[in-house]
């Protein structure tokens, strides 16, 4: 296994020339860790600076120059109906039946789709920020000089690098890169990435880490979906224009039609949300008029 140099490529890179390369946004899952949230909203749609997530990850393909249903897919399961009507035209649509299939599932169901190319996955609810980039050039050192056979993965310096989970000392921030020799016998049933492609490459001499230099949160938690938020939002904070706030409100997301009349701080309050007069919100997210979320993890 190798890590290149984490400079990467200038910012107009995009798919490697001669190597035809599709996108496949992963938003099946259920988003356990986030209930009671999920039971309202699937995960790839919980608002992060009051953006979906997965409208995040399309953006970032679409940074990247792949756009439209014949290069990008994305999949749906758990409350797929939302997940769909999100979508729309936007990229092609493979709805899984009963339960998730996982990554390696979701993947396999979309061989045919795929046909031949290699295919840059995503998971909808990573969140990732460079200062230095904008969505898509962040993540092009990935497709940059592909030779189209090995597996790359997008990752950061792990705080235990022999920890279990972590590759060559990295954990694994949201995006991979996988050759169409390594997909086209994946089964469309259940199984994850890490067993059926990223191990046996790794084994093989034929994974490589791309360090990414941004801010990765995952967001599969209260917690780190708050800091998500809060990252998204900035230091002075984000209020849709057309929430109404009669609130003192710091540090907080507000989502549009958000009704603030208590106080809020370092909170989510997502779109459509109410906080009432004489309520104080620190370290939560709020949906509706009756779901407060503490940022636990």
């Amino acid at each position: 296994m190798t890590t290149p140099d984490a400079d990467g490529p200038a910012a107009d890179s995009g798919p490697p020339a001669g190597v035809e390369v599709c996108a496949v946004v992963l938003a099946a899952g259920e988003g356990t860790r986030l209930r009671p949230l999920t039971e309202r909203v699937p995960k790839a749609l919980c608002p992060v600076g009051n953006v979906p997530l997965l409208d995040r990850a399309l953006a970032r393909l679409a940074g990247l120059g792949l756009t439209y249903p014949d290069r990008i897919a994305v999949n749906a399961c758990y409350l797929g109906g939302q997940v769909v009507a999100r979508v729309g035209d936007r990229a092609h649509l493979s709805v899984e039946p009963g339960d998730p299939l996982g990554t390696a599932g979701g993947v396999g169901r979309l061989r045919d789709w795929i046909d031949g190319r290699g295919v840059l996955v995503g998971n909808a609810d990573a969140y990732l920020a460079d200062p230095a980039a904008p969505p898509g050039a962040d993540v092009a050192a990935l497709l940059d000089g592909w030779d189209g056979r090995s597996v790359r993965l997008l990752g950061q310096p792990a705080d235990d690098p022999a920890a279990p989970g972590t590759f060559a000392g990295h954990r694994f921030v949201g995006f991979s890169l996988l050759p169409w020799r390594l997909v086209r016998d994946l089964p469309a049933e259940f199984g994850d990435l890490v067993r059926a492609v990223w191990r046996p490459a790794e084994a093989a001499g034929a994974l490589t880490v791309v360090p990414y230099r941004g801010t990765f949160y995952d967001t599969g938690t209260p917690a780190d979906y708050l800091a998500a938020n809060l990252h998204a939002a900035g230091p002075d904070g984000l209020v849709d224009p057309s929430a109404t706030v009669d609130g003192p409100v710091t540090r907080s997301v507000v989502g549009a039609g958000a009704r603030v009349h208590g106080a809020v701080d370092r909170s989510v309050i997502w779109p459509g949300a109410t906080v009432a007069a004489g309520e104080r919100l620190h370290g939560v997210i709020r949906a509706g008029a009756d779901l407060t979320v503490p940022a636990t993890r």
